[in-house]
């Protein structure tokens, strides 16, 4: 009986492990992410929503206060050290740089390969970190600040977090969880999309289109809408992405597997990191 060629999975120690002050922060900023992504479809149509325009900014600062407490909330409790963090500065830097490569061309965002890999090696808690922190880098590189920066930074942070969630189990074999990974790319490429859509969708309301939100049309009138907006605008690049990541995950994956896992074993999370004065 040959062997995988592949190294199989192994548990390594996770860069952020997640405890109850972290949880809690996090189930908050997921809440309140819940709402402000799926709005359109919570508010009555009798209610006087009718756009993000005004209520924005507030949305804006609220989330990043929110996030910004998840990452507090994961320094106080876990005591993220140095090494962690200079993974952290390493691969949000790299996924940064990435993101610019697909710009202006239909789904190639070589960056979510990037973030499913690292959000599987190192657990959820530092995928979720490594997300947020990924996507306001890039932001900051090309030029994307605005009211959508957060809805992107969220995202992308429940994206990367949910690759370290993938009930693959330690000594299954690598081809397997290679290929788990890259399904989970794939619907997750599609969901990322999705979201995003539904922070943006609402601003077509001035426009006169069969597929914009209406404020005073019912949930299934809007998510009638809502879909077709998806399938008029965006479908095309989604399935891009899906495959980009696909491709890059299947091919570049198990070394990159293997390259994070080294990585994580040398760094030793766990260990604590301590000075002492040289002898005399």
């Amino acid at each position: 009986m040959t062997q995988d060629p592949v190294m199989a999975p192994r548990v390594t120690a996770r860069a952020v492990p997640l405890g109850p002050r972290s949880l809690l922060a996090l189930a908050l900023v997921s809440a309140v992410g819940v709402v402000a992504f799926g709005w359109p479809f919570l508010a009555p149509p009798t209610s006087r929503v009718g756009t993000h325009t005004q209520d924005a900014p507030w949305l804006f600062a609220g989330l990043l206060v929110l996030l910004v407490a998840v990452v507090a909330a994961a320094l106080a409790e876990s005591g993220l050290g140095p090494k962690a963090v200079a993974m952290l500065g390493v691969l949000a830097a790299t996924g940064a740089a990435l993101r610019p490569i697909g710009a202006g061309t239909a789904g190639i965002e070589p960056m979510f390969f990037l973030m499913v890999l690292s959000g599987r090696v190192l657990g959820p808690g530092f995928g979720f970190v490594l997300g947020n922190v990924t996507m306001f880098a890039s932001a900051l590189l090309t030029g994307g600040v605005g009211p959508w920066m957060p809805f992107q930074m969220l995202a992308m942070g429940w994206f990367t977090m949910g690759a370290g969630l993938l009930p693959v189990p330690a000594r299954a074999r690598a081809r397997t969880e290679v290929r788990l990974l890259a399904a989970y790319g794939f619907l997750a490429a599609f969901a990322y999309g999705t979201a995003m859509n539904m922070a943006g969708w609402p601003f077509m309301g001035a426009l006169a289109s069969d597929i914009a939100f209406d404020p005073h049309a019912g949930v299934p009138a809007n998510l009638a809408r809502f879909l077709a907006y998806c399938l008029a605008t965006s479908l095309g690049w989604d399935l891009g992405r899906a495959l980009v990541t696909v491709v890059l995950t299947l091919t570049l994956g198990p070394a990159l597997l293997r390259g994070l896992r080294r990585a994580t074993r040398r760094a030793a999370f766990e260990a604590q990191v301590t000075f002492e004065a040289p002898e005399r």
